[in-house]
């Protein structure tokens, strides 16, 4: 059962005029077809427009940011932005998946959690904030949202070389993916792979493609061996 939209519209501090907008932006495209609506009504074409306006307000940011960094650093630092595990994160920390209508198939098979989902659905979101209150609005969203805490999030894109470096730098074990299930079509498949450094697993994740899955799996065992490091300083610190 997904939560009450208005609790969204708090956590991102944006009230939509035309709440069938912001429905629309929420409304997986197994809602729609289970319930024999047009598939316009689905978020697909939100997406389609959020995706546009997200490259944009992040080319715009990054340009103005980095005066010195060439087209091909910038380009490679904005893939990092608004790649799907990135997207994903940001749509987990506003708890985005809560507030889809899901397809019951969709629901059972953990859609709320599924990065390529909620990804998705960060970008429906931006698209009907841009066409309810206009770029100012969707570039604030953006701001609060998706380029918040960047360096944390950029980490996604390198998350395999550099989990590979730590592991090796602890001499913990040799470093391995392992998949765990892949769900859905051919043409819309999720993959869930787990990382394992020996026979321990160190993160998991979930994406469209297995190396996506990997990424989402590499950076939540960096996240969690970071922490991990900082405890083990802070306990060497008191001694």
């Amino acid at each position: 059962m997904n939560r009450d939209p208005a609790e969204l519209e708090q956590v991102i501090a944006y009230r939509f005029r035309d709440r069938d907008l912001f429905l629309q932006a929420l409304t997986h495209s197994s809602y729609a077809n289970e319930h024999r609506q047009e598939k316009a009504v689905c978020n697909e074409r939100l997406e389609f427009l959020g995706d546009a306006v997200l490259e944009l307000v992040c080319s715009d940011y990054l340009y103005r940011l980095h005066e010195e960094k060439a087209e091909g650093e910038m380009t490679k630092l904005r893939a990092s932005i608004v790649c799907e595990p990135t997207l994903a994160l940001c749509a987990e920390e506003i708890r985005l998946g809560e507030y889809l209508m899901l397809g019951k198939g969709e629901e059972a098979t953990g859609g709320r959690g599924r990065a390529s989902v909620v990804s998705d659905a960060m970008e429906a979101l931006i698209g009907a904030i841009y066409l309810d209150g206009g770029f100012a609005n969707a570039k604030e969203f953006v701001g609060n949202f998706v380029l918040k805490d960047i360096e944390h999030k950029q980490l996604f894109y390198d998350s395999k070389t550099i989990l590979q470096e730590m592991v090796q730098a602890e001499g913990a074990g040799e470093l391995s993916y392992e998949l765990l299930r892949e769900v859905g079509p051919d043409h819309n498949k999720t993959f869930e792979v787990r990382a394992l450094v020996g026979d321990t697993e160190a993160g998991r994740g979930s994406g469209r493609t297995k190396k996506a899955a990997e990424a989402m799996a590499a950076y939540r065992a960096i996240i969690k061996l970071r922490q991990k490091n900082l405890q083990v300083e802070h306990v060497s610190e008191k001694h």
